[in-house]
């Protein structure tokens, strides 16, 4: 019996992390778009690209 629970959490854990990690991809390649709008309107906006868009 304890060894079919332990399989049954291990299942459970690897799908958990899938699921988190499908996520984190997502978060990723919003974060991505933004840092590349954020290049574009630097590009664009006053200062001839030299200004910069964020305060770091």
């Amino acid at each position: 019996m304890v060894p079919l629970l332990l399989v049954l959490l291990l299942a459970l854990l690897l799908f958990g992390a899938g699921f988190a990690l499908k996520i984190l991809w997502w978060v990723a390649v919003f974060v991505l778009v933004v840092w590349l709008l954020g290049f574009a309107v630097r590009s664009v906006g006053p200062g001839g690209g030299r200004s910069r868009w964020y305060r770091w």
